[in-house]
């Protein structure tokens, strides 16, 4: 899976050899930079940081439980 069939706002399993020690992770497609594809990043969930998407081999997309209601940390 390519960083092509993104989509805004989804969260994926990803790996990097630069970040998280070349650990499996979740990211989420941030659109915080720009709304136009060239501008999204991969927020790293549980730091402050935001990373490129060709820096991570996405492996598939993270699906939440069906049950899960999702709040922002604002509520």
């Amino acid at each position: 899976m390519g960083a092509a069939s993104l989509l805004p706002g989804c969260f994926y399993w990803a790996k990097s050899p630069r970040f998280f020690d070349g650990k499996i992770t979740v990211v989420r497609v941030s659109t915080v930079f720009g709304a136009e594809p060239d501008y999204w990043t991969l927020a790293l969930l549980g730091t402050d940081q935001h990373a490129m998407p060709r820096d991570f081999e996405i492996i598939a997309p993270a699906e939440m439980p069906e049950d899960y209601v999702l709040q922002n940390g604002a509520e």
